[in-house]
């Protein structure tokens, strides 16, 4: 549980994981799985495996005093080889990014249907206590985000489908595996929805980076070269609702502990416009820009917003961190990046115990 910012460890009576088993985290070397990692240091557990595809020295965060493995877990031999031993698998490893990227990578995008395949085949014949999947809003049917007006999606939502053609289309797919190895095999498979996280110590730019994300540097790179413009794209009207890292950090890690399978929702439900988020970054960076837009670029559904009714109901969660509050930590790190010249990986590394 979070405290004042802290993080702290949960009671023993409300603990699933145990502090002498062996935690895996799976696209460790990412976004939100390098906050993960960070927690449960933070929380007291020493027994960590962190798995990326990427090399090391490319990683987001890491630290020297877990064990650190590069391999692609596409692979299935890779995946039997890292899980043994293990009693916790957390699954977020994807070849994916924002809408620029899975709009133009459907192929890589449904290949990590590998990944979740051979790690729930490896997790059944290891013993693994655990499993759990990052999903993705983007299962949820198209019919459904034709609107700018806030809809707030429901779990049920996804049936009958029609998800975001190949990112969303692999996560449904995803999400079924693991009720199935649930259901015929008896491993305890978990599933979150996630929905627009965003966040320090993840990507800003190179085309994997998200809308946040990569507003925040558009932003800072005005600022800082006082051209006072920027590029959106579509119309500035599409709505969103997003997560900052560490109430998804936090919703997962209590999803993992309640024992609720889902697929649950882990999603903010203050929702925006493209518009209104330029607005609140502006407001940070205290200055104003001419829009641009760009209506023929990716832009996804029209509007998506999460409903965390059933979530709060299982397991208690509920997102505490304010977009604005978010925004600042966010934009004052790429902008920092940004004026000092300094790649991303480098200033996001954390090599110390």
């Amino acid at each position: 549980m979070r405290v004042n910012g802290r993080y702290l460890p949960m009671p023993a009576s409300a603990r699933v994981l145990d502090f002498n088993q062996t935690i895996m985290i799976c696209g460790a070397g990412g976004f939100i799985g390098g906050h993960i990692v960070g927690a449960l240091r933070r929380q007291g557990f020493r027994h960590l495996r962190a798995v990326d595809v990427k090399p090391l020295s490319d990683w987001y965060q890491s630290w020297v005093d877990v064990e650190n493995f590069s391999v692609d877990l596409r692979i299935k031999d890779a995946c039997m080889a890292v899980t043994a031993g293990v009693d916790h698998v957390i699954n977020l490893a994807a070849d994916m990014g924002g809408m620029g990227f899975i709009s133009t990578h459907k192929t890589d995008c449904m290949l990590n249907v590998l990944i979740n395949t051979h790690l729930l085949s490896a997790a059944k014949e290891r013993g693994a206590a655990t499993y759990f999947f990052a999903s993705s809003a983007c299962v949820y049917s198209r019919l459904l985000q034709s609107t700018t007006d806030e809809v707030r999606l429901r779990e049920d939502n996804a049936w009958p489908a029609l998800p975001e053609e190949g990112y969303g289309f692999e996560k449904l797919f995803g999400e079924e595996l693991c009720r199935f190895f649930r259901e015929e095999h008896g491993i305890a498979a978990s599933v979150a929805r996630y929905h627009n996280v965003y966040g320090p110590f993840g990507a800003y730019d190179g085309g994997r980076e998200k809308a946040p994300a990569a507003l925040c540097r558009k932003v800072a790179e005005a600022k800082l070269s006082d051209r006072r413009e920027i590029e959106i794209w579509g119309d500035g009207n599409q709505r969103r609702s997003f997560l900052h890292v560490d109430d998804a950090v936090e919703g997962t890690l209590q999803l993992i502990r309640s024992s609720q399978p889902g697929p649950l929702n882990i999603g903010s439900e203050e929702s925006v416009t493209i518009n209104e988020l330029v607005d609140l970054i502006e407001e940070i960076a205290g200055m104003r820009c001419k829009r641009i837009y760009q209506e023929q670029q990716p832009q996804g559904v029209r509007g998506r917003c999460s409903d965390n009714q059933l979530m709060r109901e299982l397991t208690g969660w509920e997102p505490t961190v304010k977009l604005r509050t978010g925004l600042e930590q966010t934009y004052r790190w790429i902008f920092d990046c940004l004026s000092t010249n300094r790649p991303v990986l480098a200033t996001s590394r954390i090599s110390t115990v």
